[in-house]
């Protein structure tokens, strides 16, 4: 897997590094030991799977906030999204 942190500490852009030979590619879309050596909480306490039969469909707004705070893997399997993260961390620079 490829990680490439955004302007935003801790979120970051996960990329499948494929693997590939004369019967496709193979890839990981998930490594436990891999996040946690970026710093990301490899537990994940739920999935979930959206189709939008609409372009330009919106699917909601998340928060969570400590101790409810949850680690978040998007992705797009086929097409495209566009994913905002908003940074409320008093602490935070952003």
């Amino acid at each position: 897997m490829i990680f490439t942190e955004t302007k935003l500490p801790g979120a970051f852009i996960v990329e499948l590094e494929r693997r590939e030979d004369d019967r496709g590619f193979f890839a990981r879309s998930f490594c436990a030991r891999e996040f946690e050596e970026h710093g990301l909480k490899p537990i994940f306490v739920q999935s979930g799977i959206a189709h939008n039969s609409a372009r330009g469909t919106v699917r909601g707004m998340h928060f969570q906030f400590p101790p409810a705070a949850e680690t978040k893997l998007v992705r797009c399997t086929r097409g495209a999204l566009l994913d905002f993260i908003v940074d409320l961390r008093p602490e935070s620079k952003t």
